[in-house]
């Protein structure tokens, strides 16, 4: 389902329900990293430091922080292989995968808007 943007809402309570969507999703999403490291998983498998390194600025702590975010909300999958030394995977879940839309249309909308703003400041 989508918005009816033909149709808007009759009523301040419908316009809430519709909005309410919306909210669950950034209340998943929200922060400065979960979207960035989701960009990141969509290539594939990754391992801690792998990912630490293309999210570039985050901390080892806050990236622990929003992978096991992110695992709960069962985005992420987080695979422990028995080796010496232990090597932890990361990875998208099937449903995690879902995201993948959103995260392109972000990145063609950033990419048109940073262009946008080069050429204002040009």
């Amino acid at each position: 389902m989508k918005l009816n943007k033909s149709e808007p809402p009759k009523k301040m309570s419908e316009c809430s329900k519709q909005l309410m969507a919306i909210n669950d999703a950034l209340d998943m999403l929200r922060g400065k990293w979960k979207i960035q490291i989701i960009g990141a998983l969509i290539f594939g498998k990754k391992r801690f430091k792998e990912l630490q390194r293309e999210v570039d600025g985050i901390t080892a702590k806050m990236l622990s922080k929003e992978l096991r975010e992110l695992e709960m909300n069962e985005l992420v999958l987080r695979t422990v292989h028995n080796t010496i030394p232990v090597t932890v995977e990361y990875e998208l879940t099937e449903y995690g995968t879902t995201l993948e839309k959103l995260i392109d249309d972000l990145y063609d909308w950033g990419t048109k808007h940073r262009k946008r703003i080069i050429r204002k400041a040009g």
